[in-house]
């Protein structure tokens, strides 16, 4: 276990300070003392921040800071965050709580200075939650009242007669009416505030603003009387916000009632069932004063990922200010920010820590050239020597001679290397999701498809249920409804269809409709998918008959409509949104012949849809991946590669599951002739130094994608849980994420390397896509390396801590 501390000088600082302003109590504490004993580490910002090497750790450093407050302020007011972000704080809470005196325990407690005489009580801390969505029902299993309820009130053993709690029955309302009266639609206008009403209704919604209001003022007042939050921990959004006060939040601001952004209601539609639900349901937060309002407070941001880098960075290296609201603990002595070596990996002193520590490799020439000429904006052929000699990592370049030259060279081979022809090659492709693998490589795939020699495989591991809406499945069967009922489904009257037959001509079901695509006969097009729906229905429930049929496809909308947004649907359901996820991919690869058989959905078990998932396990999910490696023995092998905490944790998985199959296929095997390739899409991005293939990207390439996500992915077109960086289709930040790639290269090359190419492909250049080839070892190597990070295997300190059920806790169940 590696933990590098960034306390040490940022401490010194402040326990001057502390000692001219007199301030009360020590700086730091026995538990960040004992991090500074083991690992110091000493760069500058104001708000001091603790590196850890992976994500169990750092819920579990948080739960040791944690329980050493609560021991000295029994009766103090804490403020816990939700979603999956503190998931291993919950998990070492309880279990440190519950196995107090077990040796393994105490080992944890004295390492890292928790040295209490008996073990914490917390059913004597005052609870204040955070925020919620308003409206939203308590009852639902996706508010944020249900989290802190389940895993806080309930978890921890937390008094619930002293918490403070943001159930949103019990705001009141104009004339005592139910918020599903005053907001029919579940819509605020917060207009409301500002003019005259136009109706009674609006009347009533005003009035009952208001009362909010006046309900969010008590609630900050109530914090306040109790003295404010002494503890309060938090997540970071990807626009930087902390609770719900977004980019641009007043660092005055209190409990409000407010709109949201982008960003966030992206974040939130994953929770809401699709952006559609979130665009249109505003907030209930404390504010960023609320958080501070106590000088004495404990204020921890905790951050995991490398896709959380950046605003990391620009949460820690800014001065205070409206733009990143997280600045403001800045205020606080005692704030802190708890981060993985991810989401701390662009601060300044890593970034030197990367350059300073072991061998110097082209690698980092290649990353500070190009970031060098991105930075200062200069083509790479205006770069001068006092250039390189005035950045701090330039400047470290050993021997530079021609270094910019160098550089432009070995990118030009990249590229060269991504235009190679591939012949007689097997290629798997493999994708966590549908649609991964389009985005990640499609143009690069397209290139080699059409050699005859080559064979072609897509594996797709897990169902994908959760990228399809409630709403759009209520269209989807109602349209079905209508077709049955106009004839216009003529295999259900096949006198073998339900016994056989809808097992069939699936290939054709693909065929007619890409034929309709061609012809741009939208309604045929929609018949084709309700003739894959009604396959899927005639599985999955067993159905019998024409008029079984029809009161599933009743009985399925009926369940649907009762069901909220965001609810977990039953399996059955689950199994047909992923389905219709399936004929989406079939749809895609059909494009380039690809037939149906050679399109494999494996629905890995780990796949559930749960806030917290399930790991991966060799019966379950290794052992297709393996039987499937075995079957179509690849030469050409694509996994999505995204680094630690970016993205969603399905990629993770699935990246660790391909990675136990070979490790158990290569203990069979000589696997030395198997190329891996490691993409990435939306979530995450390579580095032109990371990348060893590069691939020109041309505009009829990018109009391919954009025509077959559009056509194909027929349940994604609305983007309704879209990637924070952009509003709409994946297809178009796929492509948007590119043409910056290309734009980065033509900062080091020029950009009439590409238009005065001798090459076609290159003048026809308006995009990049970046991979990494690997061989088995060096991927098995690096998937190892990334376990470590995500679950702290292998290391000498601590990783995932047993759930309840391994251990004999005497802390409430969830």
């Amino acid at each position: 276990m590696f933990i590098f501390v960034a306390l040490q000088h940022a401490f010194c600082r402040m326990a001057e300070k502390t000692r001219n302003t007199m301030h009360r109590g020590p700086v730091l504490s026995k538990v960040e003392e004992s991090f500074l004993r083991l690992y110091g580490f000493s760069p500058t910002r104001a708000i001091p921040s603790v590196v850890v090497e992976n994500f169990p750790e750092l819920g579990l450093i948080t739960a040791l800071r944690f329980l050493e407050w609560a021991a000295a302020h029994p009766g103090g007011v804490i403020s816990l965050p939700t979603g999956k972000t503190p998931e291993f704080f919950i998990r070492w809470t309880r279990f440190i709580l519950g196995n107090w005196d077990l040796p393994e325990v105490r080992e944890i407690r004295m390492r890292y200075g928790l040295d209490l005489r008996s073990k914490p009580t917390l059913q004597n801390l005052r609870f204040v939650q955070i925020d919620e969505f308003y409206p939203i029902p308590s009852a639902q299993h996706n508010s944020f009242y249900h989290y802190v309820t389940e895993f806080y009130i309930r978890g921890f053993g937390l008094d619930p007669g002293k918490a403070l709690l943001m159930q949103c029955e019990a705001i009141p309302l104009a004339g005592g009416k139910d918020f599903r009266e005053v907001f029919p639609e579940m819509r605020i206008d917060l207009s409301l505030r500002y003019r005259e009403s136009r109706s009674r209704l609006e009347q009533l919604q005003q009035d009952s603003i208001f009362l909010i209001d006046q309900w969010c003022s008590a609630y900050e007042q109530n914090i306040r009387d109790m003295g404010g939050i002494g503890f309060f921990l938090g997540g970071i959004g990807p626009d930087g916000h902390i609770a719900f006060n977004t980019r641009g939040t007043d660092p005055f601001s209190t409990t409000r009632l407010t709109e949201t952004n982008f960003e966030t209601q992206a974040v939130a539609a994953g929770d809401l069932g699709g952006i559609e639900v979130s665009a249109n349901r505003l907030v209930i937060t404390i504010g960023l004063e609320t958080i501070t309002w106590n000088p004495d407070a404990v204020a921890i941001i905790m951050a995991a990922g490398e896709a959380k880098a950046k605003i990391v960075r620009e949460s820690l290296e800014s001065d205070m200010q409206n733009l990143y609201p997280a600045t403001v603990l800045q205020k606080l002595e005692k704030a802190r920010f708890f981060l993985s070596r991810g989401a701390a990996s662009l601060l300044s002193d890593s970034m030197e820590r990367y350059y300073a520590e072991g061998k110097w490799t082209h690698q980092k020439t290649e990353r500070a050239v190009i970031d060098l000429c991105r930075k200062i904006e200069k083509y790479g052929h205006h770069i001068l020597p006092e250039d390189l000699e005035a950045d701090p990592y330039a400047r470290l370049i050993p021997g530079r001679g021609d270094v910019v030259g160098s550089v432009a060279r070995s990118i030009i081979e990249k590229m060269n290397r991504g235009m190679r022809k591939e012949e007689d090659q097997v290629f798997l492709h493999t994708g966590p999701h549908h649609d991964d693998i389009m985005l990640g490589l499609l143009p690069f795939i397209a290139s080699h498809i059409r050699i005859p020699s080559n064979q072609f495989h897509f594996a797709v591991m897990t169902s994908g249920f959760t990228a399809v809406t409630n709403r759009f499945m209520i269209d989807l069967l109602a349209d079905t409804v209508k077709f049955l009922d106009q004839g216009f489904i003529q295999m259900v009257e096949y006198p073998d269809f339900f016994e056989r037959g809808y097992q069939m001509k699936s290939d054709k079901d693909v065929y007619h409709y890409l034929n309709k695509v061609a012809a741009g006969e939208e309604m045929e097009r929609r018949r084709g998918v309700c003739h894959r729906l009604v396959r899927s229905l005639v599985g999955i429930y067993g159905i019998q008959s024409k008029d079984q049929l029809r009161d599933v496809i009743v009985a399925v909308l009926s369940a649907l409509r009762d069901s909220y947004d965001g609810e977990r649907n039953p399996p059955e359901i689950q199994r047909l949104k992923g389905m219709i996820r399936e004929f989406e991919e079939e749809l895609v690869w059909a494009h380039y012949g690809i037939q149906v058989e050679h399109v494999h959905h494996l629905r890995l078990g780990f796949y559930q849809g749960d806030i917290f998932t399930e790991a991966p396990s060799e019966s379950r999910d290794v052992v297709p991946i393996l039987q499937m490696l075995r079957k179509l023995n690849p030469t050409v092998l694509s996994v999505a590669f995204d680094p630690e905490g970016s993205g969603p944790d399905t990629h993770y998985k699935v990246l660790q599951a391909v990675a136990a199959a070979l490790r158990l296929l290569k203990a069979e095997k000589d696997l030395s002739g198997l190329r891996i390739w490691g993409y990435r899409n939306v979530w995450y991005r390579f580095h032109a130094a990371e990348a060893n293939i590069i691939f020109p990207v041309s505009l009829n390439a990018m109009s391919a994608m954009g025509d077959a996500f559009t056509h194909c992915y027929v349940s994604q077109v609305d983007a309704s849980f879209p990637s924070p960086e952009l509003n709409g289709k994946f297809s178009d930040l796929a492509e948007k994420i590119w043409v910056e790639q290309l734009q980065d290269i033509q900062l080091l090359l020029g950009k009439n390397h590409f238009y005065q190419n001798t090459h076609p492909k290159i003048r026809a250049t308006h995009g990049l896509v970046y991979l990494k080839e690997m061989g088995v070892d060096e991927f098995l190597l690096h998937a190892r390396t990334l376990r470590d990070s995500v679950e702290g295997h292998g290391k000498p300190g601590y990783g995932v801590p047993p759930t309840d059920e391994d251990t004999h806790s005497d802390q409430p169940k969830r």
